[in-house]
């Protein structure tokens, strides 16, 4: 998860990856950072864009998002292990890192956003039109 700041107040986006191909199959944007609106959302979007054929581990931080009850039941009869990093080491969950880097370098850090509509907007161009269509992804 990764903050975004507005002239409105903050926006908090928290995106699923693929380690596969290495594209958001889910992500969702929100004003707090209640579960169903944060990783919740993002599961739900990952599940419509993709089918879960085998068993699959999820990994994430220890963020109360992906710890908390409500989230860890959205794998309830399903084929899927939950895996958390460790304490404090980003390098456990490194491609997510890499991912916030690079959003928040290519757009973030490059844009004032006036409105939390307009950084919804841009994160969406950048999610759907570039990072996981045009950008190269290194594997």
């Amino acid at each position: 998860m990764t903050y975004i700041p507005t002239d409105e107040g903050w926006l908090y986006l928290t995106i699923i990856l693929d380690l596969a191909d290495r594209k958001v199959i889910g992500w969702a944007m929100s004003e707090g950072l209640k579960a169903v609106e944060t990783s919740v959302s993002a599961w739900r979007m990952a599940l419509g864009n993709r089918a879960i054929d085998s068993h699959l581990v999820f990994h994430s931080d220890q963020g109360i998002q992906y710890a908390c009850t409500e989230f860890q039941n959205q794998f309830k009869d399903l084929p899927v292990t939950q895996s958390m990093s460790r304490k404090g080491n980003c390098w456990d969950n490194v491609v997510a890192e890499s991912f916030f880097k690079s959003f928040k370098s290519e757009l973030v850090n490059q844009t004032r956003f006036k409105t939390r509509a307009a950084a919804r907007l841009a994160t969406f161009e950048y999610i759907e039109g570039w990072y996981n269509r045009q950008r190269k992804h290194s594997t």
